[in-house]
């Protein structure tokens, strides 16, 4: 028996550093919003207990750095679980790119092991365990658009985000997101309001939504890696509505309504990027 779950990446539309905590964490507020670009995560079970994972890609660990390989693990153990699994995880979402590729790897193989190994889960108690892998595993856990507090585990479903076309750029380097946070100076850091934002994405109110988009880690990440600006300009030159870094970098969105400036968005971004991808916001299933 095969179990295939869809592992969507992750965009913030706002996210908000307010302090850090004494655990070293930070108390976050963030709007994030699932897209249209996803790994696919499939498991099958073995006789013997163990966990075996393998993946299409080269840059993924596939042992215990892995958090899917982690949440096997954690699930084996808890449940006291006799059989084994075998994960293997399709790549399509940039790794170390401030997407949650590796959390919403992680979600979708508990999800997959809950209906495998009938643990009978609900969604709450998977984003609890979850919560112990990864921050971004709660979210990633309910996906499509939701309002994200603590350090992560919080997690508010709202109303979809406003329909749009979203053309991401991922560059070549790799950001470490616990050495963002490091240096990050809460005190004379940018914040922006979160709660516009999210009171823009419940009234569907798109303008408004732009208008209050940001991203605390921004300067930091920027700070370091000056391309990161400099294509955030470019979309906004080549005409998006606006463009923000997603989590702690380098991967760089923007937002357009039509579907042909998008296109044309996207063919500018290719003439000087790798990689650049053009999808749209997940819908709740209702």
């Amino acid at each position: 028996m095969e179990i295939i779950e869809k592992a969507p990446a992750k965009i913030n539309l706002g996210l908000d550093a307010i302090r850090k905590r004494e655990d070293g964490y930070h108390d976050l507020e963030m709007i994030m919003a699932s897209v249209d670009l996803s790994d696919y995560v499939s498991v099958r079970g073995i006789s013997e207990k163990k966990v075996v994972l393998t993946t299409d890609s080269n840059f993924l660990p596939t042992d215990k750095r892995n958090h899917a390989y982690q949440a096997a693990i954690l699930l084996m153990k808890r449940f006291d679980v006799k059989t084994g699994v075998e994960i293997h995880i399709q790549k399509n979402i940039p790794v170390s790119a401030g997407l949650a590729g590796g959390s919403s790897d992680c979600a979708a193989t508990l999800r997959a092991l809950n209906k495998l190994w009938n643990l009978e889960l609900s969604q709450a108690q998977l984003a609890e365990i979850g919560a112990e892998i990864g921050s971004d595993v709660p979210y990633c856990i309910y996906g499509n658009t939701a309002f994200v507090t603590g350090r992560g585990e919080f997690v508010e479903k709202i109303e979809d985000m406003p329909s749009c076309y979203i053309i991401m750029v991922k560059p070549k380097m790799s950001v470490s997101t616990g050495s963002v946070f490091k240096a990050l100076d809460t005190s004379s850091a940018f914040h922006p309001n979160i709660f516009l934002i999210k009171q823009a994405v419940e009234e569907k109110n798109y303008p408004k939504m732009i208008e209050h988009m940001g991203n605390t880690l921004e300067s930091v990440t920027i700070d370091r890696y000056p391309e990161i600006e400099q294509i955030k300009k470019a979309m906004k030159k080549f005409g998006a509505d606006v463009s923000l870094m997603s989590g702690s970098g380098p991967t760089v969105f923007c937002l357009v309504k039509k579907e042909n400036r998008a296109k044309r968005i996207y063919n500018a971004l290719k003439g000087f990027n790798d990689e650049v991808y053009i999808t749209r916001p997940l819908k709740a299933k209702k």
